[in-house]
């Protein structure tokens, strides 16, 4: 554990591992929505507030990006707090099994449940960000905003369906 503590310290392998670590949860969850949204999703009824499909991709891959500059810069800037990236990991686990809770097992409702925990675990991060590093708490918005918007739709496939 003090290794990879360690290895933290150094920005720029700091950097690639938090990279890694989050793009590694894009990968899973993107592996889970690919392997078994059709035809299932195809079938559900949505509102008129759902994008076109081709949105998701760059929108997550930019998303993901603000994610980990936010965590990178907040680690170096608040004395290496390694509770802060035990925070993150947490919701990356959450931000991951919303995809495996909707598209693998078709749990709308359950979906629903992961994302408002997701939602509120990204608050939790905004504020210890806003204490140590404004670019952290400003790129993570985008973020809660697009989680917000997911919930919305989210919500609308819940009771459509």
């Amino acid at each position: 554990m003090l290794y990879i503590v360690n290895m933290l310290n150094n920005k720029l392998i700091s950097f690639l591992i938090l990279a890694i670590v989050t793009y590694s949860a894009s990968f899973i969850g993107g592996i889970a929505t690919y392997s078994s949204k059709e035809p299932w999703y195809s079938s559900l009824v949505k509102s008129g507030l759902n994008p076109p499909d081709w949105v998701f991709a760059p929108v997550w891959t930019t998303l993901y990006l603000f994610m980990t500059i936010a965590i990178w810069s907040a680690w170096h800037k608040n004395r290496k707090d390694i509770n802060l990236v035990y925070y993150y990991l947490i919701h990356l686990l959450f931000n991951t099994t919303w995809s495996i809770v909707f598209f693998v097992f078709h749990n709308i409702f359950l979906s629903l449940i992961n994302l408002i925990v997701l939602i509120l675990f990204i608050i939790f991060l905004i504020f210890k960000y806003k204490k140590v590093s404004q670019l952290s708490f400003y790129l993570m918005i985008p973020y809660l905003l697009w989680c917000c918007y997911a919930l919305i739709l989210n919500l609308s496939l819940f009771i459509l369906n």
